[in-house]
This record gives C-alpha cells, sequence and structure tokens, in this order.
C-alpha cells in the first residue's frame, strides 16, 4: 500500500494516535494531527514525533484540519458524534482508525478478543500458549503498545493476538465506497479471522444511547467475517448465544456449566478441550494460579483460541497451570502483618467488581469509587453488604454507590458491612489499612473509570501499588 502524498488528519494523540502519526509520516503521508489538549499536556508525544514532517492543531479541533484530507483517523477515546467527526462524515471523507488499519494491512492471520470483561487476561494467556510453542506471536490492540509500527517485521507465518474494545470495533463497520487512490480506506466492514466475545454486560453507557447499542458495537467483531472464519463465544452468557445465531462463519463456545461437542468446558473439575473428536485434558481447576470463577472461563477461552490458532494442548496446560494474572487485574500486590493486598484497578464496572468479589473466600475491605460509567450498582451493592467487612469509598462515585448500599441495605436483613467515605485514593488506602486484621483482604477493585482523578486504570494501579508498599 502506497501511502505517499496521502493527505491524513488524525484526531487524538494518545497511544494509537502517536503511532499511526509516526508511521503515516515515515510513509510520506502528509499528517495533521489534532488533540483537545495543549502543547504542554502533551508534551512527552510530541516528543516521540520530533524530526517528522507532521502538522499539530492543538487545544481543540477546528474544521479547517479536513480541508484537503483524504481521509480522517479517529483514536478510540473520540466519540463517533463528535462535531469534527459528524462533518467528516458530512463531506463523505472516509473514516478510519489505527486499529482498523492495521488489520486490513496485517499479513499474519489475527485472534481478535473482546468482550465486557476478562479480554486483557485471555489475551495474554493465548499468547503465552502460542509462544510457549515456539510461534512467533504478536500481542496488541487495547493492551500494551500499538502494532501498525511493526508491520515490516510481522511474518505471514506469525500469529497476532488483538484485545478490541467496543470502541475500536466501532470502525470495523462497512462505511462507505471511498477512498484515497487505488485503496478503499474504509470500504467493506472487517473481522478478524479468529475472534472471540468473552461475555457481555452493562458497560460504557456514558457512552452509548443504549445497551443494544453497545452490543451491536461488540458485534462488529464477527459481523464480517467469512464463512471458512471463526466465532469463539461463552455458551453461558445468553446475549453471545443470541449473537452466535448471527455469525456467518463457523461457531465454537466455551462453557463452565455444560459439555459441549466442540470447544473447551469443564467437567467434573477438569478443563477439556474438544476441537477433534476426542476431548482432551487441559489441567484441573485446582491447579490454576488465578483467582475466581470468572479465570477458568478465560482459561477456556484461551485455550479453543489458542488450539484454533496452532498451539499444542501441552502448551496450554502449562500455562493454565503457572500463569498467575496481568497488571491491575486482581493483581497480589503484597502481605503485610496477616493482610493480604490486591489491585483491581481495571475493574472499572460494577459487574467487574462482583467477579473480584467471588474471587475471595476471605473477609474483605474493599476500595470501590473513581467516576460512575452510568451503570446499575444493585448486584454489587448487594454482594458487597454478604461478603465485604468494610467498605470504603472514594472519588466522584462515592455518593452514587452509597445510595445503592443503603437501597440494599433496607432489603437485607442482618448486613454489618461497615461504610466510609473519603476524598481520594490516599485517604483510602490509610483507612483501610487502619481497619485491616490478620486474615482480610484489602481489595482495590472500583467500579468507576479513573479519570476523575488519574490518567488511565494503570496510573491508578501504579498508585495504589505505591501507597500498599509505602505502609
Amino acid at each position: 500500500m502506497n501511502f505517499a502524498g496521502m493527505r491524513a488528519t488524525i484526531i487524538g494523540l494518545a497511544r494509537e494516535g502517536t503511532a499511526l502519526a509516526r508511521f503515516l509520516a515515515e510513509q510520506g503521508a502528509q499528517v495533521t494531527v489534532s488533540d483537545l489538549k495543549g502543547a504542554e499536556e502533551l508534551a512527552e508525544s510530541i516528543a516521540a514525533l520530533e524530526g517528522l514532517p507532521i502538522r499539530y492543531a492543538l487545544g481543540g479541533h477546528p474544521s479547517e484540519i479536513l480541508d484537503g484530507a483524504d481521509a480522517l483517523f479517529v483514536s478510540p477515546g473520540v466519540p463517533l458524534d463528535a462535531p469534527i467527526v459528524a462533518e467528516a462524515r458530512r463531506r463523505g471523507m472516509p473514516i478510519s482508525s489505527e486499529t482498523r488499519l492495521f488489520v486490513e494491512l496485517c499479513p499474519a492471520p489475527i485472534i481478535g478478543v473482546t468482550g465486557s470483561s476478562g479480554k486483557t487476561t485471555t489475551v495474554s494467556l493465548i499468547g503465552e500458549m502460542l509462544k510457549l510453542d515456539g510461534l512467533r506471536t504478536w500481542v496488541g490492540g487495547n493492551i500494551g503498545r500499538p502494532l501498525i509500527g511493526h508491520l515490516k517485521e510481522i511474518e505471514p507465518t506469525d500469529r497476532v493476538v488483538m484485545e478490541l474494545s467496543s470502541f475500536q470495533l466501532e470502525l470495523f463497520a462497512a462505511s462507505g465506497n471511498l477512498g484515497f487512490g487505488h485503496w478503499p480506506l474504509g470500504f467493506e466492514g472487517i473481522s478478524p479471522h479468529i475472534a472471540a466475545i468473552l461475555n457481555i454486560t452493562p458497560d460504557h453507557l456514558d457512552r452509548y444511547p443504549s445497551m443494544e447499542a453497545y452490543i451491536e458495537a461488540k458485534k462488529n467483531i464477527v459481523r464480517y467475517q467469512r464463512e471458512d472464519d471463526v466465532a469463539v463465544l461463552s455458551y453461558d452468557d445468553p446475549v453471545c448465544r443470541f449473537i452466535a445465531e448471527e455469525c456467518p462463519g463457523q461457531v465454537l463456545f466455551f462453557s463452565r456449566n455444560a459439555e459441549l461437542d466442540r470447544g473447551a468446558f469443564l467437567r467434573d473439575g477438569e478443563l477439556v478441550l474438544r476441537l477433534g473428536e476426542r476431548g482432551r485434558r487441559i489441567c484441573s481447576v485446582g491447579e490454576i494460579k488465578l483467582p475466581g470463577w470468572h479465570n477458568v472461563s478465560n482459561i477456556l477461552a484461551a485455550c479453543v483460541l489458542a488450539g484454533l490458532a496452532g498451539a499444542s494442548v501441552e502448551a496450554m496446560s502449562h500455562v493454565a497451570r503457572t500463569f498467575k494474572g496481568v497488571e491491575h487485574c486482581l493483581e497480589f500486590v503484597r502481605e503485610l502483618s496477616g493482610v493480604r493486598y490486591y489491585n483491581d484497578s481495571t475493574a472499572t464496572t460494577p459487574s467487574r467488581v462482583v467477579a473480584a468479589l467471588e474471587s475471595f473466600d476471605a473477609p474483605i475491605i474493599l476500595l470501590a469509587g473513581g467516576r460512575d460509567k452510568h451503570l446499575p450498582w444493585d448486584e454489587m451493592a448487594k454482594l458487597t453488604l454478604r461478603k465485604v467487612r468494610h467498605l470504603v469509598l472514594f472519588g466522584e462515585a462515592a455518593p452514587i454507590i452509597e445510595r445503592a448500599i443503603q437501597g440494599a441495605r433496607g432489603k437485607m436483613q442482618d448486613a454489618r458491612c461497615k461504610m466510609h467515605k473519603c476524598t481520594t485514593l490516599e485517604e483510602a488506602v490509610e483507612m483501610a489499612a487502619r481497619e485491616a486484621q490478620a486474615g482480610d483482604v484489602v481489595l482495590l477493585s472500583p467500579g468507576g473509570t479513573s479519570f476523575d482523578s488519574f490518567r488511565d486504570f494503570a496510573e491508578r494501579g501504579e498508585r495504589f501499588k505505591e501507597l500498599v508498599r509505602g505502609l
């Protein structure tokens, strides 16, 4: 693909926007980057692009950045109903993204994974399984590094495993026969050759107008597959089973609750993979290091996907028995005076908090809060009253969670969970440490985003670990 002379406008100079700007500029494109933030806030990203012929329009998105442009590339954090994107649509301009462009250009088979939770863990598991078998594997997308800058290094015999968010999948949809030169940017809808939906629960309703719109975005990962492509879905999730009926390619399932003709499932406490005529044992539930039944589902999904991509059962078994998790996902931080501290900063929805709470049998001191995503807290509140000894709230969502807890408390007898509100994470950790007793688990599982106080969940998780290690 020849990008020389292409006039590309990129909205958003975060991780993906920076990688895409470098790639296109190095390919000879005329690149303009626009961001709502100013030069001072974006100093690190601008420094990373130093020496490249890139034009910047910072502190806003003036409509002039679209003048003469051949295509608009939108970063995942930018809503597609933003005025600048709407203006590009009005002008009939092709709209794409770093993620979509990479998928279109990648010479290797792609395993794409989405879901409301478990994406990062499952993608990491798949990557480890494939690498253990000696398969050259690239892991990226919504996890780690953007892969667009590594296109020249990726061979057709490699494997690419991508975590894909609903925001990234929005632009996988077909968007009209428009293009630059001989390349129809955004002409057809695209889906990976092997694609998985792990689960779908309410999320991002601060961005989507309805749950249905959120599901439609997720469905793009399988919507445009061909007959020889494969969708891997949760048999235990009713939304995923409904989506299976619409998949144009083959469908395989994974399940903790049902034995399957093809896929991965639990049988008498054993994880079993059946891709051929007979099932192959992976390991027992008791051998898994990752806490929580939700992680059993993640391992089952990973085994199906890695098996389809060429991994051996031996590699799956080793990884399933030794993998201890990814950073900020129920990450063990330390034990102090008999108290275990866990960082689950990636839990940005109430349903993720529920999964975290169900992972422990010990008394829990829960740190929850952040910024609300307009999601229901009812189930989380009920489980908190049953399992949490002390709830410490912080951030913007604290009063919202408090109301949910009080509402649930009125319907439950013998709910003895203590509750305190704090302003900051620092105060919350200090309160938790004072209240903790030997045998307790102190769990940061916020249920809200980090954007009220931090750049992202990773920065929040790092700060939590720093505070805990300083106790």
